[in-house]
């Protein structure tokens, strides 16, 4: 069986041409489920390991996903609904840990310029110290899982990849919307 796939290569910026679209086929439908698998099943193997590590104190990987989120964000700080596209924890349980990571002295939060509603936050100096110490052990850990299975070759390969993978999601329809389009045609 063969499918084919058509993605647009982002919007076009005014002025511009008009935007690339990539035209895909795939001749084995069992290639994307297995390839996810891969990826999925070698996540849980790292995350496990880097979760069983005593690199984390004073916070947990949770709150170090969130503090390095912010790290690499604008200074002025990310609204809740943009910092939860970057992390993987419900909005409520977020909105809880920003709330202890306040009280930690690790963020802040304040009104968004022009917003009353809307709340911005951004690393503290001592949050920003505590991501850069947690960070270099962190570090040290992933090139100890990385380089011994991986080539400098394959691990740019990977990298490549998976931000392909990640920034395509945005033009990409729901799996539901595809599925009701393509039942109606």
């Amino acid at each position: 069986m063969t499918t084919t796939a058509t993605t647009t290569q982002g919007p076009a910026a005014p002025g511009a041409p008009a935007p690339q679209t990539e035209h895909v086929e795939h001749t084995d439908p069992r290639l994307a489920p297995r390839s996810w698998e891969a990826l999925f099943r070698a996540q849980v193997a790292l995350m496990q390991r880097f979760s069983a590590e005593d690199i984390w104190a004073p916070a947990t990987v949770r709150e170090y996903d969130v503090l390095f989120t912010l790290s690499t964000a604008d200074p002025c700080g990310l609204r809740l609904n943009e910092l939860n596209r970057d992390v993987l924890i419900s909005q409520p349980s977020l909105s809880r840990m920003v709330d202890r990571l306040e009280a930690k002295g690790l963020v802040t939060k304040r009104p968004a310029d022009g917003d009353r509603r809307g709340t911005l936050i951004a690393l503290t100096p001592a949050g920003a110290q505590l991501q850069k110490t947690i960070g270099r052990r962190h570090v040290r850990s992933i090139r100890a899982y990385l380089e011994p299975a991986l080539t400098d070759e394959e691990m740019t390969t990977l990298e490549e990849l998976c931000t392909k993978l990640r920034l395509a999601q945005g033009r990409i329809p729901d799996a539901a919307t595809a599925s009701d389009a393509s039942a109606h045609q």
